[in-house]
């Protein structure tokens, strides 16, 4: 539905990106933009090796610490690689070509602007959101929460929708790269979650 909705409108993405375009992206660089987009890879890589470190400490000691068992570190290996890395970054981002709001036309740049959805030949990166699906991807760890889930999944989204900003206000992505990214991590996780957590295939 969102697919069909930003083709149509394209428009939509231009109208948000310029809000924070005045001969240039001037949110790039400031505290905010830098401190989410550099945090994301020190969140995930922290997640992951700590997801590591406890499945080496329960093969060694033999016991579930926080239930993480193997099916759990097939899930976390899963939830950060499938969607953010093979989907979104290897598939999407490198083949579909789309150019960055900074480096179109219509924000002082010299790429032509090409609707979400529609493969292009400008040779960018910006569809979908890599830092965004990453972001997005912590709702995999949110979902095996077993006391205020609802609150760490909260938490989880609020990161990926504040990291998502991060990148429309420097110039990075669209508004739609970011929702794309979401959708793309929600459905995977939940079908991930659904098959190995919670039948235990």
């Amino acid at each position: 539905m969102s697919a069909v909705f930003f083709v149509l409108y394209p428009q939509v993405d231009l109208y948000i990106s310029s809000l924070f375009y005045d001969g240039g992206f001037y949110l790039k660089g400031s505290l905010y933009e830098w401190f989410f987009y550099k945090s994301v890879p020190i969140v995930v890589t922290t997640l992951a090796l700590g997801s590591i470190s406890i499945f080496v400490y329960n093969l060694i000691t033999k016991n579930n610490f926080l239930s993480i068992d193997k099916k759990t570190i097939i899930y976390i290996i899963l939830v950060l690689s499938l969607a953010p890395g093979l989907i979104v970054n290897s598939l999407l981002k490198e083949e579909w070509g789309r150019a960055r709001p900074m480096d179109i036309v219509e924000f002082g740049s010299t790429k032509t602007f090409t609707p979400a959805f529609i493969i292009s030949d400008q040779g960018g990166n910006s569809f979908s959101s890599g830092h965004g699906a990453a972001a997005f991807s912590t709702l995999g760890f949110a979902l095996l929460a077993r006391r205020r889930r609802k609150l760490w999944i909260a938490l989880a989204l609020s990161y990926g929708i504040a990291v998502s900003f991060a990148r429309i206000i420097g110039g990075g992505h669209f508004f739609s790269d970011n929702v794309t990214s979401f959708f793309i991590v929600y459905i995977t996780t939940y079908i991930l979650y659904h098959y190995i957590i919670e039948k235990k295939l």
